[in-house]
């Protein structure tokens, strides 16, 4: 094998793989948490960080807090923007993980 053959495989598999992974499981995280299409799930995380966004917020959650971009990805599925957030999120976590590990 020639070096940069090994070097290909690596990268690969280091950042392009957990970022599909990422993209992948980001709808199904976020319904696990609460987070779905027909709203907020009672009694979820979702509910729990939607309780607190409201006490802190005066009764209501405020436009661009974190559980509102959540419900919104949940609602609706991720957009390109977030489809390229999560990808270099999952491949940045696995090039770290590589460095550690």
């Amino acid at each position: 094998d020639e070096p940069g053959q090994v070097t290909v495989a690596v990268v690969t598999s280091v950042f392009f793989l957990p970022s599909c992974g990422a993209v992948v499981a980001a709808p199904f995280v976020l319904g696990a948490a609460g987070f779905s299409a027909a709203g907020i799930t009672a009694g979820s995380y979702a509910a729990g960080m939607m309780s607190a966004d409201a006490v802190a917020n005066g009764g209501a959650v405020a436009p661009g807090t974190t559980t509102a971009v959540l419900q919104s990805a949940g609602a609706a599925g991720l957009g390109a923007a977030a489809t390229a957030a999560t990808a270099t999120g999952g491949g940045a976590a696995a090039a770290l993980l590589a460095l550690l590990f």
